[in-house]
């Protein structure tokens, strides 16, 4: 926006109003930006002169109820999605819905169906509100979902990270590595992908002849305050003991909970072992650095790409529900394997 005000002589901001649609513009304002911005090879926003509806527009619409941040998988599947649209030909515009958006299933204001091609939704995660989107009968792919998303008859194509093999994975080593207690730390039902990581863990368990202790996880809603050490240090206090080793449904998570635990006077990994999920640059810099699970993030974004463009050229082949194949990555945060899981936990340690 800055190269098209640069080169036309008028203000970011009008141009950003032209590009967003919001606020008012003169005609003849409006058609200098749109040349100007052809000119430069950018493509034209939706809704200008040159958009012909659904058919030839060129511009894919993300929805999104949380941007993903730098503690997120997205950051990396987000510039890999626009880098494989833009090569297509493509440009993304993006929505961010609001809570009350979400409550009463209403779209943007600034949305208009007639001038995207495709729509993909990521951190969005309200039922409804994906059955809203998809009957609109715009190609559309959804990056993770609601709550056993995989068990409802979507009418929109899926994609995410395989989470259930890979935390079940987890379980088993740090069994291996003499843990006897193991809990678990995230809303279980916030999203698709945080529920197959809970279905992983107390698979994990029942695998080494162990059950899933609820006393053991914390397990309050996502908006819950887990980023604040000593709600979370309240929480552990309640437990009967402070377990050998927590899951967390990501990274994000995990690095509070270290925190926490080590305000507690508590070593990791000698007193406690601590996992996370997604394999963010965040989880290099903890210390001790995390062990978590790596997200193909950026294959991810391709994959989305190819496959809602696919969609906009083959609207009658099947959906694809596809899952992308993550890996542990073990670092200082656990400690090494040492031996066979037992089957019955020991008794257990005094509280910390």
């Amino acid at each position: 926006m800055q190269d098209i005000a640069d080169a036309c002589g008028f203000s970011r901001n009008t141009v950003s109003k032209v590009f967003n649609g919001r606020g008012s513009v003169p005609a003849a304002t409006r058609e200098i930006i749109i040349r100007t911005a052809a000119g430069l090879g950018y493509n034209f926003p939706a809704g200008s002169t040159a958009d012909s509806g659904s058919e030839g527009s060129r511009t894919i619409a993300l929805f999104t109820g949380n941007l993903p941040s730098e503690f997120h998988f997205g950051t990396y599947f987000m510039t890999a999605f626009t880098d494989q649209l833009t090569r297509s030909g493509y440009s993304m515009k993006i929505f961010e819905v609001s809570a009350e958006e979400l409550r009463v299933c209403r779209l943007p204001i600034q949305f208009d169906a007639n001038t995207v091609a495709g729509i993909i939704g990521i951190e969005l995660f309200n039922r409804d509100y994906l059955e809203m989107l998809c009957r609109l009968n715009l190609p559309t792919i959804m990056v993770d979902g609601p709550m056993d998303a995989n068990s409802d008859v979507m009418t929109c194509d899926f994609i995410a990270m395989e989470n259930v093999a890979s935390v079940t994975a987890l379980v088993r080593t740090l069994l291996s590595s003499g843990a006897k207690q193991l809990g678990f730390v995230g809303d279980r039902y916030h999203c698709e992908s945080f529920f197959e990581r809970w279905i992983g863990f107390t698979t994990g368990l029942e695998r080494s002849g162990l059950a899933a202790r609820e006393e053991f996880c914390i397990l309050a809603e996502d908006s819950a305050p887990y980023n604040q050490t000593d709600w979370l240090i309240s929480r552990l206090d309640e437990m009967p003991y402070i377990p050998d080793a927590f899951i967390c449904a990501n990274d994000y998570l995990a690095v509070h909970l270290i925190s926490a635990l080590k305000k507690k006077g508590l070593n990791i990994p000698n007193d406690v072992q601590v996992t996370g999920f997604d394999g963010t640059l965040q989880s290099t810099l903890a210390e001790p650095p995390l062990t978590t699970v790596r997200i193909p993030s950026s294959d991810l974004g391709r994959m989305a790409a190819d496959f809602l463009l696919q969609r906009k050229r083959h609207p009658e082949i099947p959906f694809h529900w596809t899952h992308i194949k993550t890996e542990p990555v073990w670092r200082g945060s656990t400690r090494k394997q040492t031996s066979v899981p037992e089957t019955e936990p020991s008794s257990p340690r005094e509280k910390k």
